[in-house]
């Protein structure tokens, strides 16, 4: 029996909200796993694994899930609250990854090592530049007036796919990091698998809000 429109709708809400919550769950989990792995203040590069995680996975997932119709845990509040919550978190994570890079530069510094000679150093670079451009481009929003050529409307939807673009090189970044042999050597078999799917998951929900909120909204009123 085909299914109505309504109970389709009402079946693609329900797994949206699931998706979201297990999002909320991985944000949060997969940095408390690195904490576990990495055991902070054991070593100078201890530092690095966490702070990354809390940028990309913690922080800015959450920041992004803010303005989730579904799941975001300030839904209650006004889009004003939303937005500076948003901005709050934005920026922790952005201070956070420029402390990790900062670690990371300066441990390979006095160990002897070349910097940025892996994909996951480059990417992890890009994705840590790409944010500190996202920031700075995001204060347009606040100050629309100064882009006299460009809508209010059209500058969010610019913010919002390019915000989409950073957030995919941080998760990539991510991956890339748990391909290292600091990581391998320590998680094996289906645990790797298992963490190598949190920024997957993530990416897949946060990619289909950006969609549902800007892109196929954009496309149905042409």
């Amino acid at each position: 029996m085909a299914l109505t429109a309504e109970t389709e709708s009402r079946l693609y809400r329900s797994l949206r909200v699931a998706a979201g919550a297990a999002a909320h769950l991985v944000a949060l989990g997969f940095p408390a796993a690195v904490a576990v792995l990495a055991r902070p203040g054991s070593s100078l590069f201890s530092w690095h694994p966490l702070l990354m995680a809390l940028a990309f996975s913690f922080l800015m997932t959450e920041a992004l899930l803010i303005f989730s119709p579904e799941t975001s845990l300030l839904r209650s509040f006004s889009r004003k609250v939303r937005v500076r919550a948003h901005w709050a978190l934005q920026l922790l994570a952005l201070l956070c990854a420029l402390l990790g890079l900062g670690i990371i530069t300066y441990n390979k510094h006095l160990n002897g090592k070349g910097h940025f000679v892996t994909w996951h150093g480059l990417t992890g670079l890009l994705a840590v530049l790409y944010a500190g451009g996202q920031c700075a481009g995001g204060a347009l929003l606040l100050y629309p007036k100064l882009m006299k050529n460009w809508t209010l409307a059209k500058l969010k939807l610019y913010h919002a796919t390019s915000g989409l673009v950073g957030y995919l090189l941080g998760c990539a970044s991510l991956m890339l990091g748990m391909c290292s042999l600091w990581f391998t050597t320590t998680v094996t078999g289906a645990s790797w698998y298992i963490a190598m799917l949190c920024p997957v998951l993530t990416s897949l929900v946060i990619m289909n809000q950006v969609s549902n909120a800007y892109l196929y909204r954009k496309r149905s009123q042409h």
